[in-house]
């Protein structure tokens, strides 16, 4: 199977679609999905403005999709461009809206492959459970998958033309969806675009159109519980102990990892070589974006001079969620009194990561020496504010500021 999987930024995902669609057509799918609201449509009208008269667009979601006869219409539109123009791109926007979009797809696509009809597919959707759950079922071998993540501080810095350090900075604060960050001077206005624009599409659209939601109360609730817990460790049974509505912990895991495939909330595990005992660990829970803190906390944003604690938490989260939305695999490591932040494998190589965002001393980091000293693989690195590079820097131990991080993953990553 030719399925492969990439975590990429805005432009990334652009140059690298472009790339792929100038390859000889009929090419394999591309499946864009990612988090609602980082420029999925927005990216494919560029890439039709750019194909001019190859490009064959079509919205999911729009009215003339429910019209009968849509699918016919638009495969037989892509291919008389193809015959008119020796090749055509279709860019079919939320794909996974249309019933039984896979299989269809899948029949297009083989007679496409078998008539050697030079047309590509691009196609987008913004659940990532729906999207690959279609895709494995019937596109198997058809397509390769992409994923635009949210955005990183170092895209909102370039687009918006602002200071690194500030752009890091807003992340931390409220997040960094594009259409949200215009709004970023009128609260009420930034917060219900968050709200109405981002979850509750992802709730109440993406996950409760799934057949396994069968309490959406309580899946609202496991959000919330999530957003209000940046970058903590909170068993199932905690969990299910600070919800109105009492669930099943199978229920509350189930929903934990429906949160993940809307790109809202990811679940990191413990840190262990045995699977058995990651899997009956508690999880850290990661909210992919501090937007999503900012609209649930009525205190919003937090005041590192008034509220230190609640700061670090903050901080903590958003270095977390950056490595997760840079594809990389996260989980922690604790024993007691020992424990890391965040435990990193991926294409930034393997990290193992304390955030320290007020002053510390050298003892506060006995847990990341000893976790690295029991797995060498890892590289110890103190996620800190300038002022603490000092004093890890007389540990001899790695260490960035988290803003710096924020920008660019750790020392060398990129």
């Amino acid at each position: 199977m030719f399925e492969s999987e990439f975590h990429l930024s805005y432009h990334e995902c652009r140059d690298l679609l472009v790339k792929r669609l100038e390859e000889p057509a009929p090419g394999r799918i591309q499946l864009l999905s990612g988090p609602r609201q980082v420029g999925k449509t927005t990216l494919l009208l560029e890439l039709a403005k750019s194909l001019g008269e190859t490009a064959v667009y079509a919205a999911a979601d729009s009215p003339e999709a429910s019209a009968p006869g849509f699918w016919e219409r638009l495969w037989g539109r892509a291919e008389e461009v193809a015959a008119a123009r020796q090749r055509a791109v279709v860019l079919l926007d939320e794909a996974h809206l249309l019933p039984a979009w896979a299989a269809r797809l899948k029949g297009v696509w083989d007679r496409v492959r078998r008539r050697k009809t030079p047309i590509h597919v691009v196609a987008t959707g913004s659940s990532s459970l729906r999207l690959a759950a279609g895709s494995r079922e019937s596109l198997a071998g058809r397509f390769e998958r992409l994923t635009l993540t949210h955005w990183s501080a170092a895209s909102l810095a370039e687009v918006f033309k602002l200071a690194p350090r500030a752009a890091a900075e807003a992340v931390v604060r409220e997040g960094a969806f594009p259409g949200a960050f215009e709004l970023r001077g009128d609260a009420p206005r930034w917060a219900a675009y968050v709200r109405d624009a981002i979850v509750e599409p992802a709730i109440g659209r993406d996950l409760l159109a799934l057949a396994p939601v069968r309490r959406p109360a309580l899946l609202r609730q496991v959000f919330g519980v999530c957003a209000s817990s940046p970058a903590q460790i909170v068993s199932l049974q905690k969990l299910q102990g600070q919800l109105q509505d009492a669930g099943a912990l199978e229920t509350i895991a189930h929903y934990l990892g429906l949160l993940g495939e809307a790109y809202l909330v990811a679940s990191a595990s413990k840190y262990a070589t045995r699977p058995a005992r990651r899997r009956s660990s508690p999880p850290k829970l990661v909210t992919l974006s501090d937007a999503l803190l900012a609209v649930v906390d009525p205190r919003g944003a937090p005041d590192p001079s008034q509220d230190p604690a609640r700061f670090g938490a903050w901080v903590e989260n958003a270095c977390l969620a950056h490595a997760c939305n840079s594809g990389q695999s996260v989980a922690y490591w604790r024993e007691e009194p020992l424990e890391v932040d965040g435990v990193l494998e991926g294409s930034w190589g393997s990290w193992a990561v304390e955030v320290k965002t007020g002053a510390f001393q050298a003892r506060d980091l006995d847990g990341l020496l000893e976790f690295t000293r029991r797995n060498p693989r890892f590289r110890p690195l103190v996620v800190c504010s300038a002022a603490g590079l000092a004093t890890v820097a007389r540990l001899g131990v790695a260490a960035t500021t988290w803003q710096e991080f924020l920008l660019s993953g750790p020392p060398g990553a990129r």
